[in-house]
């Protein structure tokens, strides 16, 4: 019986080989691995500047009164069908009574309105006040927390241009944000939804302010309340340097009436004027009157309006205490400066003549 040797496959013959070589290989690699790396040490850093540890404290004692807010509203598609949108913006606390301001533009139209402090759960708040001439509102928590801290009040009143100012929101919902700038600007005017109106005095920062810090705080070095950041001028939406702020000083004078009365007082003198597209057309610069009220306080100064008749002008307003109007929303900003129950110098001009007449400026919602 022949017995054959049966030959072994060329491709095993290779795979043994490659394994021997592998093997080799990786016995060369292993012993020449390097030793494993430890952490490094960390290097003391000692305490934080003074001017770190300011700031840090600041934020540490501010952010509290903070409020993350957001709201539900009803969008309408189609003729029979809506959907629920959602918003949101900051807001900081005001008393310890659970009062909340913020933008009007913030929660305006909303159907439910949130607000989260801290780090807590967001409690529900219901509307208290709207004021949309100065885009302010005031909303109250339906549950008050028992360490609920309100924001310390500054001034508008002494501000300087250079200051260091801070914001504290929620920009593009990233909670207690810390932005740090100067003071721009000072006595800007900010155009509201109210079209004809303009909040005075208005304060300009290059500190960040972005979608989502509206209603939030602007503060001074001492952590004190200065400002509510409102607006930023952009392009692109996002904050360029160029941020405003309503008066803390304006402020104070519209929340208690928010929160007394659901209102804000508007300031007049009972005067209607002529829309302010058909006095520019018509070349002229200050407020014409249309119509003096019955026993007001501009009936009591004897101004007189535009005749409809004969087109004789009237009086004109062309300045309140010195100050320079040429717009009925510059007439209205400076009212405002004056404040309710005060008494204004206007500058008016009548047949080409000028003179000053004292007028007191009344609340028109009273």
């Amino acid at each position: 019986m022949r017995f054959l040797q049966r030959p072994q496959p060329r491709a095993l013959i290779l795979a043994a080989a490659l394994i021997a070589a592998l093997g080799a290989g990786l016995a060369t690699v292993v012993a020449q691995s390097p030793p494993r790396a430890e952490p490094r040490a960390v290097q003391p850093r000692g305490p934080l500047l003074p001017h770190e540890q300011a700031l840090v404290g600041l934020f540490e004692n501010a952010a509290p009164s903070v409020a993350y807010i957001t709201t539900e509203t009803l969008q309408p598609r189609g003729f029979f069908t809506a959907e629920v949108s959602q918003g949101a913006g900051s807001g900081f606390v005001w008393d310890t009574a659970g009062h909340v301001v913020t933008n009007n533009h913030v929660v305006a139209g909303a159907r439910r309105v949130f607000v989260q402090l801290d780090a807590g759960d967001p409690i529900e708040a219901r509307p208290v006040g709207f004021a949309p001439e100065y885009d302010l509102a005031v909303v109250k928590l339906a549950r008050v927390p028992k360490d609920i801290r309100p924001i310390p009040l500054g001034t508008s009143r002494d501000l300087k241009i250079g200051q260091s100012v801070y914001a504290i929101g929620n920009p593009f919902g990233l909670q207690r944000t810390l932005t740090q700038g100067i003071v721009s600007a000072l006595d800007r005017e900010l155009p509201t939804i109210e079209g004809y109106r303009e909040v005075a005095g208005v304060i300009q920062t290059d500190a960040a302010i972005n979608p989502g810090n509206s209603g939030g705080p602007l503060l001074d070095s001492a952590g004190r309340l200065i400002g509510v950041n409102t607006a930023i001028r952009s392009a692109s939406g996002s904050s360029a340097g160029v941020g405003f702020a309503i008066p803390v000083d304006l402020v104070n004078r519209i929340v208690p009436a928010l929160i007394a009365r659901g209102r804000a007082p508007l300031p007049g003198i009972g005067i209607e004027p002529v829309r302010p597209d058909l006095v520019a057309r018509a070349g002229i610069s200050g407020v014409v009157i249309a119509a003096v009220g019955r026993g007001t306080p501009a009936a009591e100064a004897g101004l007189q309006p535009l005749n409809q008749r004969s087109g004789d002008l009237g009086d004109v307003i062309v300045a309140v205490n010195g100050r320079r109007v040429e717009t009925v929303s510059q007439f209205a900003a400076e009212l405002d400066r004056v404040g309710i129950d005060k008494t204004a110098e206007l500058t008016v001009v009548r047949g080409g003549k000028q003179r000053q007449v004292r007028v007191r400026v009344i609340d028109l919602r009273g």
